[in-house]
């Protein structure tokens, strides 16, 4: 009886271990919003290794490709992180961009000369402005840290690719989206979710059919200087 007994504590004891474990454990899994950006930001790397791609093959003006080339790498290596931070925190990232980017690939595939160029840098601008302004709101309102820490690195890599864009787009005339009072693009309200339609109008003379291939955030300031 005594044994018995033993035993019985034994078990409790385990129990009241395994309790505050299992709600460690539950605690530690991501938020929505660090969730949400982590599948965005992977689906806007998806994109953008894409479009280099193209930017390379197709494009007429040497800071096209130059810049497309140079998105390439970024987002390849920024998407090294992005999937290790997922595969540690057990999110499941998709496999391709989302309905909107994928229709300007598709766009992009059918262009070609000036056309293809405008369009590309069109695109970008629009996109860039998106992708910082979510990841803002991941620096800002994410909980997990490995996520905010990504986010804090990605940004000047984002910012320095949209400066890059303003400065061809001026070269080739292709207006620039339009910028807040400040200059400084502002965290949205919350991240949406990846695959998501945006409704936000193609910069003013921009392809107003474009789908914008960002994170889906409807307010398109311009980041301050990095």
């Amino acid at each position: 009886m005594l044994g018995l007994k033993r035993l019985g504590l034994l078990a409790a004891l385990v129990l009241v271990g395994v309790a505050p474990a299992a709600a460690a454990q539950a605690a530690a899994q991501p938020s929505t919003q660090d969730t949400q950006y982590l599948q965005a930001v992977h689906q806007v790397n998806l994109f953008e290794i894409t479009a280099g791609d193209l930017a390379q093959q197709k494009g007429q003006n040497q800071g096209v490709k130059d810049l497309g080339a140079m998105f390439k790498t970024d987002h390849t290596q920024l998407d090294q992180t992005v999937q290790q931070t997922a595969s540690q925190l057990n999110v499941q990232l998709p496999n391709e961009p989302t309905t909107d980017q994928q229709a300007v690939i598709d766009k992009l595939n059918n262009a070609s000369g000036a056309e293809f160029d405008r369009l590309w840098v069109t695109s970008e601008l629009a996109g860039h402005v998106q992708a910082i302004q979510a990841t803002q709101t991941e620096i800002s309102q994410g909980s997990e840290q490995s996520v905010v820490q990504l986010a804090q690195t990605a940004l000047p890599t984002l910012q320095a690719h949209y400066d890059e864009l303003v400065q061809l787009a001026n070269q080739l005339g292709i207006p620039v989206p339009q910028t807040s009072a400040s200059g400084t693009p502002s965290p949205g309200t919350s991240s949406p979710a990846p695959g998501g339609v945006t409704e936000s109008p193609a910069p003013s003379g921009g392809i107003t059919e474009s789908p914008e291939p960002g994170l889906g955030t409807t307010e398109r300031p311009a980041p301050s200087e990095s």
